[in-house]
């Protein structure tokens, strides 16, 4: 399978035959690198990172995957470029395409990858939109086969707020490969429509179902994979927690929702993830909406200490997944040849 030259923006462009060979691939990089194979078949290219959001695991990632393949990498980090500010993404795009081997991009605007993809000439690959995250998806359902030994037919419920890019983007990735996917949230937090009904079409030729429901025990009852997002995004504004907290509060991932899931299910995160006075939002949230919302009194949002720190979470192995399928995807859109 060729996909060489190809960008990666949205799951959508892609066949359930492409993403299950770029699953495969990650799976293959990943045994090489634990065996201390090198696999440096890029040595003669370049890539930059273009990042508008700060993020740990999709830099290191990237990062550490382009050198693994032999690349040089550039970061361009939220002040080190001038696209959207002196130069029109267009014109971003057609000078580090011929600069570069690879873009990657990480920013708010789907738009902005979308036109980077358009005018770049090389191969455009998106560390997360506003509107998706698909090389996340890549490292979700590599992590789902690793310990369930297959994807189609596996009980995926998300709680939380679906209509972010991790909710569109695993609802797409489902449909695509044939998971039965559950969106567990208040209704007016349910992805758009247009988007759910084009997810029902691919499902129709993979035997993926669809669902959504706002009752978070019917929407676990039995599933193989609990997963959960941030309830604000980075760059919403602060006067979003309030509502946010009154929708969500409720939703919290907590040893009663898993214990509802099938004995041997899996908690996913694709992090970071908010669950104690650890961290500085935590605190804050704590201090500021603990009275309110009992439930995030310890700075616990979206998932309890206690889940995340549970042998069913496997929210290490997902983000250490990051790495692998990113390079795969790297290694597959820069080269026609992986021997």
């Amino acid at each position: 399978m060729n996909l060489k030259n190809r960008n990666f923006i949205t799951l959508l462009d892609f066949t359930p035959e492409e993403i299950n060979h770029l699953i495969n691939l990650s799976a293959r990089l990943k045994k090489e690198k634990q065996e201390g194979k090198s696999h440096k078949h890029l040595s003669d290219k370049n890539v930059v990172l273009l990042f508008q959001k700060d993020s740990t695991r999709t830099r290191c990632a990237f990062e550490v995957g382009a050198l693994d393949l032999g690349m040089g990498v550039t970061y361009l980090g939220p002040n080190g470029s001038q696209m959207n500010k002196k130069e029109s993404v267009k014109d971003t795009a057609r000078v580090l395409g011929r600069m570069y081997d690879g873009i990657e991009f990480r920013g708010y605007k789907q738009a902005d990858v979308e036109a980077l993809g358009e005018h770049a000439g090389v191969p455009v690959w998106n560390g997360l939109t506003d509107v998706y995250h698909p090389t996340q998806i890549l490292a979700d359902f590599l992590t789902i086969k690793e310990v369930f030994g297959h994807l189609k037919g596996i009980r995926f419920t998300y709680v939380g707020d679906s209509r972010n890019n991790m909710g569109n983007s695993l609802m797409i990735g489902a449909a695509k490969l044939g998971l039965h996917f559950t969106g567990v949230a208040p209704k007016e937090l349910w992805p758009e429509s247009s988007l759910i009904n084009k997810c029902l079409e691919i499902s129709k030729e993979t035997g993926a179902t669809i669902t959504f429901t706002d009752d978070k025990m019917l929407g676990t009852k039995d599933v193989d994979v609990i997963y959960t997002d941030v309830w604000v995004s980075m760059g919403e504004p602060k006067e979003v927690w309030n509502s946010r907290l009154e929708l969500l509060s409720p939703y919290q991932v907590d040893m009663e929702m898993m214990k509802n899931a099938n004995e041997k299910a899996i908690f996913m995160h694709c992090l970071p993830a908010f669950h104690g006075i650890d961290t500085e939002v935590g605190t804050q949230i704590a201090s500021e909406y603990g009275t309110l919302y009992p439930k995030v009194s310890k700075g616990e949002l979206e998932v309890t200490d206690e889940v995340i720190e549970s042998a069913q979470s496997v929210v290490f192995q997902e983000a250490e997944n990051r790495m692998h399928t990113i390079k795969a995807v790297m290694l597959a859109t820069l080269s026609d040849s992986y021997e």
